[in-house]
């Protein structure tokens, strides 16, 4: 059977899984016995409900109004556990689904085997109650609600059921040679109180008596469970503790994680009989350092006490039947009154002509009259007049405040405007300034003139350079010609003249005049100046050879 086998496999995992983190071996009882029921709670998703979800869910399935010794079915149970956890899951994020047919099945495998006689509803009750997350405060009044009378007095022997219940967790737990239920355990939580009231009652929360002292540790272990400390533990060297974390009283800086001190565990000079102070947050040498200081000098606030306190009368809820039913009823006559009369105005006018008609008119008019001077002489006011008055009022207030909230937002809008043109003003704004004008007028000038001067020299540049491309291009035919004419007037005449006087005749030419002198091409490239230099002495060795001929 499938069904059969399911919570049996779950729950037996569940086994595996505490005894893997080998909880047995924790040398306290009372966080041994915590941390087993801080596993069941986290395994059941019960850390993610607190008591006024319990509540509810037990005013849902009718068990608000049941005697606490009542048996509960199994079905029943079924159906608030499921009730419970659908509930949450509705309210938990997408992010963090859970299972609710899962959580209910261990759950209610859990409480089955808890109990070792009938289940009831104060079993249920006190499980829920004690298994569930929330604050502990909040817990223990809901638990003293239970087991007190109309007086807000605690009756002992409801408190010893419950303790009876309570205790049947930590025996399923195999705690229950530390944290067993015996006949005296209720009395010796309270041993000299003959009246125990509620604030009395929440004192578990900072004294806890030794059969629940494993309650708010459970409480205190949930709290600290992502606490981060970053020192090195001194005997698992960790890179810091997560949890608990605990330091030697008599060995200088020697400090331990929670699992070692747990354990035993111990190193160097450091032994278990060594006092051990329990710290469950982090604070810097300097701060510690100054909250000592200010706890000397006397600065330091007095400790707030432990839990709330509240009113040791119980709250008792308002008695209004009189005061509605005299005021219903004196309303009901005046509108039968109201009501008679108008239906014999709205009778038709044969009946309005018929003396008997008038006559009950009048008699009507005049009892709802003789109504209200009796409430005048009475000083009382009616009630629909006052009704009405306090609309009115209300009506013009409201349109008093309707009215101002329009004239606030109008003024909202308008300095909003004027905020936004302020900060972001537009160019239109900035130029009709004279002297930002000129200057951008003097700017634009200066821009198109160097833009025009560059234009021009760009021009000259192109002009000169198609120049000296044409003159060098001539430069060169002209040396290919006297070249061509030098060599066939060498075959013509042997005599070659000397240099010297080439350079005379050259000298004393006018022709020589047509080339430019060397200085004018101080500003042309290499090239160019020896292209002149060779032509200018081709020409003068031509005229030279001209000369001699003739």
């Amino acid at each position: 059977n499938g069904d059969g086998g399911g919570p049996e496999r779950q729950t037996g995992g569940s086994k595996s899984r505490l005894e893997e983190q080998d909880l047995d071996s924790i040398r306290l009882s009372s966080y041994r016995t915590a941390c087993k029921l801080r596993f069941v709670q986290k395994r059941c998703n019960l850390h993610l409900l607190d008591i006024y979800n319990v509540i509810e869910a037990v005013r849902d399935a009718g068990l608000n109004a049941v005697e606490l010794n009542a048996g509960i079915s199994v079905t029943r149970l079924e159906n608030l556990v499921t009730s419970l956890f659908n509930q949450l899951s509705k309210r938990l994020p997408t992010t963090h689904p859970i299972n609710p047919r899962e959580s209910t099945v261990l759950l209610v495998e859990f409480i089955l085997a808890a109990p070792e006689s009938r289940l009831t509803v104060l079993s249920v009750k006190a499980m829920l109650a004690t298994l569930c997350g929330g604050k502990l405060v909040d817990k223990l009044r809901y638990v003293f609600s239970q087991v007190s009378d109309s007086k807000g007095v605690l009756v002992l022997s409801k408190f010893d059921s419950f303790l009876r219940e309570a205790l049947k967790l930590p025996t399923a737990l195999h705690e229950e040679p530390s944290f067993g239920y015996t006949h005296t355990v209720a009395r010796s939580c309270f041993p000299q109180q003959k009246k125990v009231m509620l604030n009395m009652f929440l004192d578990i929360v900072a004294e806890p008596p030794e059969c629940l002292v494993w309650l708010p540790v459970m409480h205190r272990m949930a709290s600290v469970e992502h606490v981060y400390h970053p020192v090195a533990c001194s005997f698992c060297r960790s890179n810091g503790m997560t949890g608990f974390r605990y330091r030697c009283l008599r060995c200088r800086g020697y400090q331990l994680c929670q699992n070692c001190f747990w354990r035993g565990k111990a190193s160097g000079s450091h032994s278990n009989q060594h006092r051990m102070k329990e710290h469950s947050s982090w604070e810097s040498p300097a701060k510690r350092f100054s909250r000592a200081l200010s706890r000397s000098l006397g600065c330091a606030s007095s400790r707030e006490p432990p839990h709330p306190i509240y009113s040791q009368e119980p709250e008792r809820t308002l008695n209004l039947s009189n005061i509605v039913v005299a005021a219903a009823q004196r309303m009901n006559e005046e509108h039968a009154l109201i009501a008679a009369y108008v239906n014999r105005l709205q009778s038709g006018p044969c009946g309005l002509d018929s003396p008997s008609r008038q006559d009950e008119e009048h008699k009507l008019i005049a009892r709802y009259t003789s109504r209200l001077a009796e409430t005048e002489s009475t000083g009382v006011i009616p009630t629909r007049s006052i009704n009405f008055d306090v609309n009115k009022q209300k009506r013009e207030l409201i349109a008093q405040l309707e009215c101002k909230n329009r004239e606030i937002s109008a003024e909202i809008k308008r300095l909003r405007a004027e905020y936004d043109a302020a900060c972001q003003p537009s160019p239109e704004k900035g130029s009709t300034n004279p002297a930002l004008l000129a200057e951008l007028r003097q700017l634009r000038q200066r821009k198109d003139e160097l833009e025009q001067r560059m234009s021009c020299l760009q021009e000259s540049r192109r002009e000169l350079m198609v120049q000296l491309e044409g003159l060098m291009k001539l430069l060169k035919d002209e040396e290919q010609r006297q070249a061509a004419q030098a060599a066939g007037s060498s075959h013509a005449s042997p005599a070659r003249p000397s240099p010297a006087t080439a350079r005379n005749v050259g000298a004393g030419s006018p022709q020589a005049h047509m080339y430019l002198p060397q200085d004018s091409l101080a500003g042309v490239g290499g090239d160019v100046q020896e292209a002149f230099q060779h032509n200018k002495n081709k020409q003068n060795e031509k005229i030279s050879i001209k000369k001699q001929q003739t």
